[in-house]
């Protein structure tokens, strides 16, 4: 997959494309039946197959502290989508100035004189151009206008699960299932379990003092982190040569037994040995185990966190 910043990176006598167009934070589900038609409708044609994305998020930049909870890290993202198959990923560095082109603008400087789109896929709730005026409805009498054809792709919905009524799936969604602590329910829309990845930093030394050495997950900023409670999650040492991986117990919170402050996200990877600080880690969240306690005392603090352990061998078999 061809990875471009910005659309002027597309290369000298560039064909037509079939484009695609969005924030795609998650890659979930409805993001892959997008992206899917897309390719799908590309090879049909014989042509390459474009997703467009930005960065930063546009909230941040048209609403500043705005910034929602992020899904995947944009090297996630970028892997994510070429494994659906697509021929280029366009990131269009997002600035205020972007932000103010009209959608009749944005549709010929960058649909049709950059990227010579034969196609566009989008869902049926897309918007474009300054102060989200554009609709579907809009891009297609564009379409007409620069001689390219408008595809939507239908909204997808989450599985029921226990839920009495499904919700469309949407990064929107997920992100309060995450903060909810709902990684079961996120893990369905999403179409794969949520992960969260960060790089290991010294932490209290206080899990090593009770018999359970914990990663301490330092995350980027704006990163979606469950709510406070205990989890199990498979952990995968990205960039190592150790491919295989690892259940772990991850306790998300403040720590409260030890009248913590800060909220930090630790791993006690089961049957290892070994030091993980500086790696950098990737936790899927499997099931959400328990809340957050407060215990009197460090007896009934290890009981609890051995019964912790032995439910995550039950939730990762």
């Amino acid at each position: 997959m061809q990875r471009w910043r910005g659309v002027e990176a597309a290369p000298a006598g560039w064909g037509r494309s079939v484009v695609t167009i969005g924030v795609f934070d998650g890659v979930h589900r409805g993001h892959q039946q997008i992206i899917g038609h897309t390719v799908a409708r590309a090879r049909q044609l014989g042509i390459a197959s474009v997703v467009v994305t930005f960065d930063p998020h546009p909230s941040e930049v048209v609403r500043p502290g705005s910034h929602p909870a992020i899904l995947t890290e944009s090297g996630r993202k970028a892997e994510l989508i070429e494994a659906l198959g697509v021929d280029v990923l366009c990131v269009i560095p997002f600035t205020l100035e972007f932000s103010h082109l009209s959608a009749e603008t944005f549709a010929h400087d960058v649909l049709v004189e950059h990227l010579h789109a034969s196609a566009v896929v989008v869902g049926q709730n897309f918007r474009f151009g300054h102060k989200a005026a554009g609709d579907v409805a809009l891009l297609e009498r564009l379409g007409r206008t620069f001689g390219f054809t408008v595809e939507g792709a239908p909204l997808v919905s989450s599985a029921p699960g226990d839920r009495p009524e499904s919700a469309v799936v949407s990064s929107t969604y997920i992100r309060s299932c995450v903060d909810a602590g709902d990684v079961a329910e996120a893990a369905r829309a999403l179409g794969r379990p949520h992960r969260l990845e960060g790089v290991v930093v010294r932490g209290d030394l206080r899990g090593r003092e009770l018999g359970f050495p914990t990663a301490n997950l330092m995350t980027s900023p704006h990163t979606a982190v469950p709510a406070d409670g205990v989890y199990a999650a498979w952990l995968a040492r990205r960039g190592s040569a150790h491919t295989e991986p690892l259940r772990a117990a991850v306790s998300i919170g403040t720590n409260p037994t030890f009248s913590g402050r800060e909220r930090r996200v630790e791993a006690y990877v089961l049957d290892f040995e070994g030091d993980l600080y500086g790696e950098r880690l990737a936790l899927d969240f499997v099931a959400r185990l328990r809340e957050m306690r407060r215990y009197d005392g460090i007896e009934p603090l290890v009981a609890q966190i051995e019964h912790d352990v032995a439910d995550t061998r039950v939730a990762l078999p």
